[in-house]
């Protein structure tokens, strides 16, 4: 069964004045007038969808009444999906098959349903090493630096080395004139 849509692009049937069509068509489809500028604003709209021919011609007609001219078009039915094969199922579950593991890489052998789902997982086989063991090289003893200090001396104990002297400080004002008045 054929599936029709009733589009519009605002075109009148010729001779139609375009007030009284939106009118109609206000009245048609209990639009306000934010809608009927959007029936108007010359974009295809779709204005109904999955209609057998014969619907499909009745709205066509009443429209064509109203003064719009609507295009009645078949719809594009979505081609049918194509059978896909699926694999077969695997002969074992996974964690049941022999498979090839690089050398120094963790084998895992699962105790139970819980750690058989952890058997493909490819991971490095870290050794633990005893408790007290160095894990890091030694550091290297520390290497005094070679200065050349021949160029400088010590001055004597309390001579002046050239300081910037410091202010002397100043007294406090005096604020003893001064009273605070309660509010």
């Amino acid at each position: 069964m054929n599936l029709y849509e009733i589009v519009f692009s605002a075109e009148l049937v010729a001779g139609a004045q375009p007030e009284k069509v939106r009118a109609n068509l206000g009245k048609l489809f209990n639009a306000d007038a934010e809608r009927l500028d959007l029936l108007f604003s010359g974009r295809r709209l779709v204005l109904k969808n999955n209609l057998d021919a014969a619907t499909a011609e009745k709205y066509r007609a009443t429209l064509e009444r109203a003064g719009a001219l609507v295009s009645v078009l078949e719809m594009n039915t979505p081609p049918p999906m194509e059978e896909v094969e699926l694999a077969p199922p695997p002969d074992a579950p996974t964690w049941l098959r022999k498979t090839s593991v690089s050398p120094g890489r963790l084998q895992i052998k699962p105790r139970d349903a819980y750690m058989a789902a952890f058997v493909d997982v490819d991971a490095p086989d870290y050794s633990v090493a005893e408790a007290g063991v160095e894990l890091l090289p030694g550091k290297p003893q520390p290497v005094a630096p070679l200065l050349d200090l021949s160029r400088l001396s010590l001055a004597p104990v309390g001579s002046d080395m050239g300081q910037v002297e410091k202010p002397e400080s100043q007294e406090a004002p005096d604020t003893s004139h001064l009273k605070i008045i309660p509010e």
